[in-house]
Formats: C-alpha cells, sequence, structure tokens
C-alpha cells in the first residue's frame, strides 16, 4: 500500500459553478507545495466533472460520485462510467451508504458498478459500513465481511479498489468511532482483502469516512491500515482539506 495518505472529498448534492474557486484554491495549494505530503482525490457533483477536471489539470485527480452499471442504454438521468472517465474523472465512488439506504442498492449491484468502473479504467472507490443498530447488536464485523464479499469484484487490484469503511451512525452527525473500534474495523477488512487477494489485498489503500475534520483527521490516519479518509462536508472549501491535510503531515 502506498505510504502516503489519500485525502478524498465526496460533494455529494453540493456544489455549483461558482465553487470552482474552491477547486482552483486547492490546486493553487498542490502547486505551492503545501499539500506534498498527501495524495487529494475530489469528487463534485457530475455537472461539475468536467470541468472539475479542466480546472485542476493535473495538480491531482476528479472522481464521479455514482456511476451506472451499464456503459450505455436507455437509463435516463443516469451517467455511465465511461462517461465519467469521458469527462476527465479518474475514481468513481460506488455504494456510498446514502445510495444503499435512499436507492436500494444491493452489493450485487455495488458490485456490477465497480466492474463497470474498472472497464472504463477507473478506480473505484467502494463504501461499506454498519448501521447504528448493526453496530448496537454486535453485528459491525458480520455486515462488513458481508459487503466486502458482496461489493468487491473478483481480479481486483490496489490500482481499480479503494475501500472506505463509512460507519452510516457517523456520516454528516458528528460522531466518530473509538480509535480502538476503527482500528478494529480496518484491521478486519485488510485480513479478508489479503485473505481474498494476496497481495493485492495488502496493497489496496483502505480509507476512513464519517465526520472527519481537522480536529480528528490525525487521531483517526495514525491508526493501522487507515491509509486515508473518505472527507464530506468538510471537502467543500480549500481552508478546510489544507487543514485536514495539515493534520495529518506528521504521519508522512
Amino acid at each position: 500500500m502506498s505510504a502516503r495518505k489519500l485525502i478524498a472529498g465526496n460533494w455529494k448534492m453540493n456544489g455549483l459553478t461558482a465553487s470552482l474557486e474552491e477547486l482552483r484554491a486547492m490546486r493553487d495549494a498542490v502547486a505551492g507545495g503545501h499539500l506534498s505530503h498527501v495524495d487529494l482525490l475530489i469528487c463534485p457533483p457530475a455537472t461539475l466533472v468536467a470541468a472539475a477536471a479542466q480546472t485542476v489539470g493535473d495538480a491531482f485527480p476528479v472522481g464521479g460520485q455514482d456511476c451506472h452499471e451499464r456503459q450505455e442504454g436507455a437509463f435516463t438521468g443516469n451517467i455511465s462510467a465511461a462517461m465519467l472517465a469521458d469527462a476527465g474523472a479518474t475514481h468513481v465512488i460506488v455504494g456510498h451508504s446514502e445510495r444503499r439506504t435512499l436507492h436500494g442498492e444491493t452489493d450485487d449491484i455495488v458490485r456490477a458498478k465497480a466492474e463497470a468502473a474498472r472497464a472504463a479504467g477507473l478506480t473505484a472507490v467502494i463504501c461499506i459500513g454498519e448501521t447504528e443498530s448493526e453496530r448496537e447488536t454486535g453485528q459491525t464485523l458480520d455486515v462488513l465481511g458481508r459487503q466486502l464479499a458482496g461489493s468487491v469484484p473478483d481480479g481486483a487490484t490496489a490500482d481499480t479498489v479503494i475501500v472506505a469503511y463509512e460507519p452510516v451512525w457517523a456520516i454528516g452527525t458528528g460522531r466518530t468511532p473509538t480509535v480502538d473500534d476503527v482500528a478494529e474495523a480496518h484491521g478486519f477488512m485488510r485480513a479478508r482483502l489479503s485473505e481474498r487477494f494476496g497481495d493485492a489485498g495488502r496493497a489496496m489503500r483502505l480509507l476512513y469516512g464519517g465526520s472527519v475534520k481537522p480536529g480528528n483527521c490525525a487521531t483517526l490516519l495514525a491508526v493501522d491500515n487507515v491509509d486515508g479518509a473518505l472527507v464530506g462536508g468538510a471537502s467543500l472549501k480549500s481552508a478546510d482539506i489544507v487543514a485536514i491535510c495539515d493534520g495529518v503531515r506528521t504521519l508522512a
């Protein structure tokens, strides 16, 4: 796995053309060497992917937030992985809990989307995580094991798949698991991926997501097998992204 932490921003349904100013500020921070110790990825809404890719150039990659499992067809309103790649994306988030919960996406659908991403030359950021009730009833590792087995496609490598652990109850709530909880979850994921994929599983990046912010990022990213963070609201502003990256500078 890479020694450099990956800070991936998910803008969700936020961002208009004016938001490109924040991306310009992030681009300038990279150009100025302020983020040289981390890798940065920003996933804006689909309407901004092409403009975002043009704005940041080769400063850092841009990703999509979802893709359809088919490459083309009569699927009004959907976006294929090939379309994202054509717009300049290099990554795509699949299986985010909001997609699983609000759109009924199953592990099989998430796996198909990850396979479509690979076919289009994109790296899939596959999200998994337990609900609060599942955690309270001691099902966390069972849920993670089931989602890993069902959502990560055969033949996955560190170049085609990144796995993001996002406890559903921690997303946007300001609550985070304990360091021990994160260590247990990420250690479990690493073991399962290593068992299934060997060296490829040991090399895959594992991100933590769920209320990551400047004040807690260094603590979370210092945990074994945490190779970066998937950041929500705190990724909308360049100042917050720079603060998060500064927080993990001592870990580089």
